[in-house]
């Protein structure tokens, strides 16, 4: 049985991949990185739009690559930082567009449940940011909510401060973990909920 995905998702720096890392941690298990932070310090962040599907693309490998990883070693959560959502909105926020293999993909691609970190941890720069001003981060993260509304994948959102934050994102692991085990039960015919 394929592990349960779950993608933890928002604007830049809010903890996402800090997060991925310590839920894999405490769940003993693996955690997808981020394509498009190689792909940028590899090829420089003077991006374009076929940048952004390289990038999608990359993202598809690397998650496909680590859940046939997680399937062969029996594990049964899968953390990915990101999904194509993001490139979603990163290529409508900077292009005003979205390449159409990104949008299939969206439509084709399963995950279990989305983590929506908030925008409540400040701002840090790196060489890869671009987005410091609170109005935009705020505005993006609304977008990601917007997404995550109008989908019918469980999702919670995350926010508070260091540990506190990993608390949020376990306490709500482990809510939406029962709620897709019960789905998946109902979906077997399990006489247990019947």
């Amino acid at each position: 049985m394929s592990p349960q995905k779950i993608v933890i998702i928002g604007p830049e720096s809010t903890g996402k991949s800090s997060l991925c890392a310590a839920l894999a941690a405490h769940y003993h298990t693996a955690w997808v990185p981020e394509y498009a932070r190689e792909y940028l310090l590899t090829h420089g962040c003077d991006y374009r739009p076929e940048d952004l599907l390289a990038i999608a693309r990359g993202q598809v490998m690397l998650e496909d690559r680590y859940s046939t990883q997680a399937v062969a070693a029996g594990q049964e959560l899968l953390f990915i930082d990101t999904d194509l959502y993001v490139i979603k909105v990163w290529s409508e926020f900077v292009f005003d567009r979205c390449d159409r293999w990104i949008l299939e993909q969206i439509a084709a691609r399963r995950y279990d449940a989305y983590l929506l970190c908030r925008n409540d941890l400040p701002w840090v720069k790196d060489e890869l940011r671009e987005y410091p001003d609170p109005v935009i981060r705020e505005r993006l993260y609304h977008i990601y909510r917007d997404i995550l509304i109008q989908q019918d994948t469980p999702w919670a959102e995350i926010g508070g401060q260091g540990e506190e934050r990993v608390a949020a994102g376990i306490a709500a692991v482990d809510r939406v973990t029962a709620i897709i085990s019960e789905y998946r039960d109902r979906s077997a015919g399990s006489p247990s909920v019947r």
